[in-house]
């Protein structure tokens, strides 16, 4: 196996692990908490209290499934696939470590393993 199948391995087994961790924090400090402001709160309109927990879930699901599609394509896949798992998965990363440095100006620790997971598929893809 080459170094860059193993960079790509560690990549999405980086995403898929932070996915999960954050999955579940997001889930009990942010999803239920909103959903139950929403019920109490009669002027939210039903599709937005049905949806903003749904779309909190959306982003641990897309960062699991791409870490995931990252340790296929390196194990099993040819260049191509490995090439496009690699942006889809690099994009998403990328801007999860954006966004949530943006989002904390730094002080949350979140950003950080998404973005040496998003170094890790750069230097991969490009080597």
């Amino acid at each position: 196996m080459a170094w860059q199948d193993i960079a790509l391995i560690v990549a999405g087994v980086i995403g898929g692990g932070v996915a999960l961790i954050h999955g579940l924090l997001v889930r009990r400090l942010m999803a239920d908490p909103i959903n139950s402001f929403f019920q109490a709160e009669p002027t939210i309109s039903r599709p937005v209290k049905r949806l903003v927990p749904l779309l909190l879930d959306f982003s641990a699901y897309n960062w699991f499934l791409s870490g995931m599609a990252l340790v296929a394509a390196a194990i099993w896949l040819g260049s191509e696939a490995k090439m496009m798992a690699g942006l889809l998965a690099g994009t998403s990363f990328f801007f999860a470590s954006l966004g949530n440095f943006w989002g904390t100006q730094g002080r949350h620790i979140g950003w950080v393993p998404y973005a040496i997971s998003t170094a890790a598929i750069v230097i991969a893809l490009v080597s």
